[in-house]
């Protein structure tokens, strides 16, 4: 026979047959008093996140602010849920559409350590507030701020098993991910994750037709035209690029330049890593670049450095392992990069800023779109024309445009191409967790 389903799945599908019948207004409470706690307690929350993963605490900090507030959006969306009525040609009946919760949704994140509480609530936000129940598998490597959240929803008076925490090893992370994609009471699948994985699970869901939002990898171009703001163009360079030691999925991954600028920029950018980042322990003042997550990702840092140099680039700054432990890296500028190079083509993930010159806009754009994935992007020019063509021209899911941090709760995060499925956050956020049902209302 079938065999029977996970106790975490067992006991969200149970809760959804109550939950989905809570009123809007009372969900929409359950989910601020969540909000208000973290408020409450985010010195503690950011403690945790520093302790997991090593970002500075002022980053850590900003993720929990950032992390609270889909929880207080989706409290407000809540109660914005709406349908529809439609006047067909017959005069005894009325058409309705209804929006109803999926079901059991399954939250998966296991890489994303690097927001181990923003891609959480992001996601659990916009399903509560749909009434569904979630099951939460977090990353192997930041389980406490997956189940400190807990501990607080526990605290907020959300009823047992709408939102159940499930941390595992990494040997059991394939076990369990493949439990809950088939199981046959999850109705729903959101992940974020490398765009390798993504495949995995959409074979998974594939089975049972589940319906699958995805948040996937990145390779994010950041292009800076000869009219730009120079100094405008390095801050958004630093700001975009180097958060989270360059761990974040719409870290900008290629800068390019236009020759007219090049120089100019590149030798700025250099100065600015040199006088404003500061590698060290998370929880000392004054850091701005903490750990790599792991061996493995200092390696694959190393290897982009060792490939682009021995292919022609030239290093700017950085370009080792910083003498502050064997996780660390110094944050590293290339220059003279081509497109031949492993960090042309694939995303670092990591502290470094490969600089490619080129010199139309028709080029810049060709570079930028030849990835197979589409996250985010960025533009820095002062000519309005080009701004709005390289815009609508870029296949990716975000621009920014002469800004480098685009993320915020009220708009829609997700992007195009290999990049994922669907969107997170503001107001279509909440359309992931929400099936349409027609009603035809006769003999009127």
């Amino acid at each position: 026979g079938r065999p029977k389903p996970p106790a975490p799945v067992r006991a969200a599908y149970e809760a959804f047959c109550s939950w989905r019948g809570v009123s809007a207004k009372e969900r929409s409470s359950l989910l601020r008093k969540w909000y208000d706690l973290m408020i409450k307690n985010k010195d503690d929350l950011a403690k945790i996140i520093t302790a997991e993963n090593g970002k500075p605490l002022k980053e850590a900090q900003g993720e929990i602010l950032y992390s609270a507030l889909f929880l207080e959006w989706f409290s407000e969306e809540a109660r914005r849920i709406y349908g529809d009525i439609i006047y067909t040609p017959a005069k005894d009946k009325r058409s309705l559409v209804l929006k109803q919760p999926v079901g059991v949704a399954a939250v998966i994140t296991p890489p994303q350590w690097n927001f181990p509480s923003a891609m959480i609530t992001r996601k659990v936000g916009a399903a509560l507030a749909a009434g569904c129940t979630v099951v939460v598998k977090p990353a192997e490597d930041t389980p406490l701020s997956a189940l400190a959240l807990a501990e607080l929803a526990q605290q907020a008076r959300i009823p047992p098993g709408v939102y159940n925490v499930v941390p595992c090893s990494r040997k059991k992370a394939k076990e369990v991910g493949e439990a809950l994609c088939t199981d046959p009471l999850v109705s729903k699948i959101s992940f974020t994750g490398s765009t390798a994985t993504g495949k995995i699970l959409l074979h998974y869901a594939a089975d049972s037709v589940k319906r699958v939002s995805m948040e996937l990898g990145g390779h994010a171009p950041f292009i800076v035209f000869d009219s730009a703001n120079v100094d405008r163009a390095v801050a958004g360079a630093m700001a975009s690029k180097f958060r989270n030691s360059g761990q974040t999925c719409v870290c900008s991954n290629r800068f390019l330049v236009q020759r007219g600028i090049h120089d100019s920029f590149v030798k700025k950018f250099a100065e600015a890593i040199k006088r404003d980042l500061r590698v060290g322990n998370g929880f000392e003042e004054g850091t701005t670049q903490g750990p790599l997550i792991n061996e493995k990702a200092v390696e694959k840092v190393e290897k982009h450095v060792s490939d682009a140099v021995s292919k022609g680039a030239t290093i700017e700054t950085g370009g080792r392992r910083h003498q502050f432990g064997k996780n660390f890296f110094e944050p590293t500028l290339l220059s003279n990069v081509t497109r031949d190079m492993l960090c042309s083509h694939e995303e670092t993930f990591g502290p470094l800023a490969p600089v490619i010159k080129f010199d139309t806009e028709e080029e810049a754009v060709a570079i930028a779109n030849a990835a197979d994935v589409g996250l985010a992007g960025r533009i820095y020019s002062q000519d309005p024309a080009q701004i709005w063509r390289v815009a609508e021209q870029l296949e990716v899911g975000m621009v920014g445009v002469n800004e480098g941090l685009i993320s915020t709760v009220e708009c829609p995060f997700g992007g195009v191409k290999q990049s994922g499925l669907g969107r997170e956050g503001s107001k279509y956020g909440i359309d992931e967790y929400l099936e349409l049902k027609y009603v035809c209302y006769g003999g009127l």
